[in-house]
Formats: C-alpha cells, structure tokens, sequence
C-alpha cells in the first residue's frame, strides 16, 4: 500500500527514536532537517523545491501536476508567509510545507490524501495511512466508529478521530501544524475562492478541469473510463483533445436495457483520438460482489472499500487498459459531488432569505419524485428552523429511544430534507449499538457550528466520503493491476471553483448539471451537456446478491460488528435473503457492511507488518523525486 510517513520533534531536527524502528519497505525522502518516508511512491509522484537560500521548502507527493516554475514559485511564496498557496498547484497531493523550523502537513480538499498524525516516544509521527501509524502504536480498530456509516446520515463519525484510538484525522481543508515547542493543532487552509458568481465559477472550473486532464493525459498512455455518462464523458472527451487514448465501457445484461452505452458510441464517434472498447460483464461471468471467498487474496486498504464490492468488476473493466500499458486511468469519480448539489441546499437558500423561491424548488422536487408536497415542505421548514447542534442532540435522544421499526430500504423525499436521522438499517443495531452511535452523535453535537448551513455540510461529508472511496479504488488498482486511477473532478482546484458556487445555482429541479454546461459548451460534445437522464445500478447489485448469497450469508454469521452486540445478524439476515430475491432492502448498508467486515478481518495489523528495524539511511534508492531547479 502506498504511503507517506513523517516526524517532528521539539528540536525539529533528526535525532530522532521511534523504537529503533522505520516504515517498512518506505525509502527516505530529502527534506532538509524533517525526516520523511515513502513507500510505494516512484518517478514524479513526489516533487520538491526550496526557495533561494533554503528559507522554505515545499515538498508534493501523490499525483502533482505543477510545474518546475509553479513549484518554485510556490515554495517563494512560502518563504514570504503565503504558505497557503503550496496546496493551490493542479493535481491531487499531499503538501509538506517547512518553512522558519515549522512543518505544515497538508491533505487535497476531498480527501484523498488524508493526513493523520499520533504521538510517538519523543516526536510526533504523521502520515497518509492511519493503519501505519495505529500498528506503531500497537492499536486495533475502533469497531464503535464503524457503525454510523451504516446506521445514520448527517453524521461525521471521525471529524478529527479515525477509526483507531489515538490515531488523529486532519480534516480536509485544514492543516497539521507542527511548531518546535508547541503541540500539535490544526489550522484552516485559506481557500482559493470563498465565493463566486455562477458565470465565476463556471470559468474557473472550465480552466482547472481542462488543467487536471490535460496534463495528466500529457504524461504517457492513458486510458478512461467512458460509461456515457456525463461525468466520465466529459473527463474522456477532454483528454481525447489532447491525446490519443483508450476508453473503455463496461456494461452488462442489465444494464445494456439503458442509454449509456449509446451515448458512450455516440462520443466515442465524435472524438477520433478514442479507440473505444466495450466489455460486457454478463459475457465475462462477473458481477457485484464476486471474489469475496477467498479473504487473503483480497487487497489492503487503509479505510472500509466499497470498491471490494466491485473486485470482479474493476478488474475485467480495467483489463483493457493494463493490457494497453496505460500509465493512468480517468474517470468521472467525483463528479456528482462538485458539479451537481443536493436537496438540501434548497434549505440553504431558504436560511439566506430566498424563502419563495426555495418553496417552489421544493414543490418542483417533491412532485418530480411523486411524493407529499406538504411533507416536503414541513421538513425544510423545521430543518431551516434547526441548528445543527439541536438537530444533532435529538438524533441521539431518538438512538437512546425505542428501536426503530422499517423495513424501507431508502430514505423518503422529505428525509433527504433533514439534518440528520436514522438510516433504514438503523433497526439492526442493538440497543448497546444504539447507544454507542449516540456516543458518537454527541461528540458531533459538541463540535457542531450552530450558524453552519445543511446542504454546506452534507456536502462536504459526501465529497470526504467519495474521496476516501476514491483513494481506496486507487490503492486496489496500484496493487493489483499495477495501474494508477485518477479523479480529476477531486482536484483540490476543481473542487474549490465548484464549491464556491452556492448549491443551490449548481443543482436545479428539472436542469441537469447546469455548471458543467455553462463551463464546457464547445469544449465537449453538445449532445453530453444536453443529456437528462443517469442509468440506476440497483439491478445489478441486487443480482450479485443473489449470485454470491451463500459466500455473503457467510460473512454476515461471522460478523465481528455482531461479536461485540453492537448489531443483530437476524434482520440483517432477511434483508440479505430479500435483496437476493429482488425485493426492496437497504442495498447501500449492506454493501458496506459486508466490506467493513472484509476489513475487519484481513487487515495486517501486527507492528511487523508495517515497519522494520531502523538502518543508516544515506540516499534514497527506492523514491525518485523531481526537484524543481
């Protein structure tokens, strides 16, 4: 598994303990007086440079897409106390910013790149991977983390925890900030944009977009995905115009029922660079959730991967492109989160005093969705009335109530309007299940803004959630097919002159991505930016539930979540047995479930594992680093 290791101590310098210990099979990498390793990394994966004098060094490591100029100019805007804009170059990366004996760690705004840090015997330790740093430590996985995910939404179960104890998470969008003589503590990275106008932002996201999947299509064979959707149409598109590439499009007997696979020909045919190649899963014998049997064949991830679920699957739809030599792979990941929005930030127009046109947005959404408009309407009224922290507090008040009874495997129209609630599957968790959720909802309830906006929120949770899913689809990939997958639409720049962009201008009942239209007409294929409509995937998971039942059943019995008492394995049960027989049942939670107990038990978690005994370490065989002259 790839990743980063760092320490600091008082002194800031080298003499450092650590048991005696380094990362194992992780190289060192040239920073000046801050120790740095890395594992799995090669090539231009890392880049550094120095101001003149050495005042400032800038060190990026993950998919960096600067410049030597950029880079060098960044690192002179370090040394003249603009630190911020080391993390405002293109790509996806981690920035190490070191600058007057203070170190600055740094994660991409979606996440990726996650920082997580732990005290050590006289330094701290910081890292990529929360795993490397809890095996130091001699720490196992908090279970009681793992159940909101399943359990409730509008609920962060980490903020600044992770799923080990005394493992800390950065959030993203903040900093680890590392003084001698001081303690650790975060900081918020100063954004790019705060705010845009619509027309704004549709400018800034049509020159770092094309920046993002321009210069990655620049570094050598690539290839895409082109399902023929929007967003996997347009990053293929976009490279297309920049380099001949490979696009693949997976399909099955399900899914070939919908439009996709004629918009991704009709793209394809419009852009002559594309050699487009169709892969039929149905043909190949594979489906949602094969190939979960044999547990110590399954790759390591630093986090629960939903991406476990779709192993058959990614690995016959990326089979082309390895056999292509492709360097990278592009897709639409992330799209949905920055250029469209969500229900709830009609709310968000209603608290900045745009009430009337927020109901209308609601009636139209409510009546496209064939649901109670009155309904619709009561819950953003109460849910503008809230505060994040009242809602918070009576979701744990309702966790320590009566269990909940449901057998919806979807939430309603009107609670896609609420702060936060109970997810369908919150009736497996038994009552010590409930009230450790409730734990956790008061930790939240605690560290809530009371002036924050919902839709703001549940934004920002859903780009953290796609981006750690992301960073885990590209650690599958790297290990098993020795393939790198990039997410453009994650690039820290792309996500910033989105979100900037109020939720509410960027997602509009009866529009379809309004943004990416007004940013990309005449740089994509009209046809794309017209399209209306987006192919369901709830077929083919429920068909792969029926085809893998036994192996899944399996899995559900032996539960560790179920060991500890925090869930009931009968109802899980029937809602496994239901799904299998196509009936209506909470797909979403049991699909995480089912890789959350996957990594429950194949996870290494023996110090051993991770790092090995410490050696004299005069160069840095292992890591190439491009240094910006």
């Amino acid at each position: 598994m790839r990743f980063i290791v760092g320490a600091f101590t008082a002194g800031g310098g080298r003499a450092l303990r650590m048991s005696g210990l380094r990362p194992r099979g992780a190289a060192p990498v040239p920073l000046g007086d801050t120790p740095v390793w890395a594992a799995g990394y090669a090539g231009t994966d890392i880049q550094t440079a120095a101001s003149e004098g050495d005042a400032a060094t800038v060190l990026t490591a993950g998919c960096p897409l600067a410049t030597a100029h950029e880079l060098q100019q960044a690192a002179r805007s370090v040394e003249q106390g603009t630190w911020a804009n080391a993390a405002r170059l293109p790509g996806s990366y981690l920035t190490v910013v070191c600058s007057h004996r203070t170190v600055r760690v740094v994660g991409d705004r979606a996440g990726i790149h996650t920082v997580y840090w732990t005290h050590g015997d006289e330094e701290v330790l910081w890292s990529t991977s929360a795993t490397v740093l809890a095996t130091y430590r001699g720490v196992t996985p908090d279970i009681n983390r793992l159940l909101a995910g399943i359990s409730v939404t509008g609920v962060d179960p980490l903020g600044s925890a992770s799923y080990f104890p005394g493992v800390h998470r950065v959030p993203p969008g903040e900093a680890l900030l590392l003084e001698p003589g001081g303690d650790p503590r975060t900081e918020r990275v100063p954004r790019a944009h705060t705010s845009l106008a619509f027309a704004d932002g549709a400018g800034a996201l049509a020159e770092h977009l094309e920046a993002a999947v321009h210069r990655r299509a620049e570094t050598g064979p690539v290839s895409a995905d082109l399902s023929g959707g929007v967003d996997s149409s347009i990053v293929t598109s976009l490279a297309a115009a920049r380099t001949p590439l490979l696009a693949v499009t997976y399909t099955d007997g399900l899914l070939a029922e919908h439009d996709d696979v004629h918009y991704a020909r009709r793209i394809a045919a419009a852009a002559g660079a594309i050699t487009h190649v169709e892969v039929d899963g149905t043909a190949h014998g594979v489906g949602h959730l094969d190939q979960l049997e044999d547990t110590a064949a399954l790759p390591v991830t630093d986090v629960p991967s939903l991406s476990l679920g779709l192993l058959a699957i990614k690995q016959t739809q990326l089979a082309p492109a390895v056999a292509h030599g492709s360097r990278g792979h592009l897709t639409g990941r992330g799209g949905d989160n920055v250029l469209d929005s969500i229900p709830l930030s009609m709310v968000d127009l209603a608290r900045t005093g745009n009430r009337r046109a927020a109901v209308s947005r609601i009636t139209a959404y409510a009546r496209a969705r064939r649901a109670p408009v009155h309904s619709a309407l009561a819950q953003a009224a109460r849910t503008a009335r809230l505060t994040q922290p009242h809602a918070l507090a009576g979701l744990a008040a309702q966790l320590r109530g009566r269990a909940p009874d449901t057998g919806r495997g979807f939430l309603q129209p009107a609670e896609l309007l609420a702060w936060c609630g109970l997810l369908p599957s919150a009736s497996w968790l038994t009552p010590a299940g409930r009230h450790t959720v409730a734990r956790l909802v008061d930790e939240q309830t605690a560290a809530a803004d009371p002036d924050a906006l919902p839709g703001e929120v549940h934004e920002r949770a859903a780009l953290e959630r796609m981006g750690e899913e992301h960073a885990t689809y590209d650690q599958i990939a790297r290990q098993l097919w020795g393939l790198p997958v990039h997410a453009p639409y994650l690039d820290s720049l792309v996500v910033d002159a989105c979100l900037a962009v109020p939720g509410w201008q960027r997602w509009v009942p009866g529009d379809f991505k309004p943004l990416a239209r007004a940013a990309l007409s005449g740089a994509v294929p009209d046809i794309l930016l017209q399209r209306r409509t987006k192919t369901p995937m709830t077929g083919s998971l429920h068909l792969g539930l029926r085809t893998n039942h036994r192996a899944l059943r399996t899995i559900v019995i032996g539960s560790r979540l179920a060991q500890a008492g925090l869930v009931d394995p009968v109802p899980i049960l029937a809602a496994l047995d239901g799904a299998a027989r196509g009936e209506m049942a909470p797909l979403g939670a049991l699909h995480y479930l089912i890789v959350t107990e996957l990594w429950l038990t194949t996870l290494p978690t023996s110090r051993q594992h991770w790092w090995e005994p410490a050696r004299e370490e005069s160069s840095c065989p292992d890591t190439a680093v491009s240094t910006a002259p």
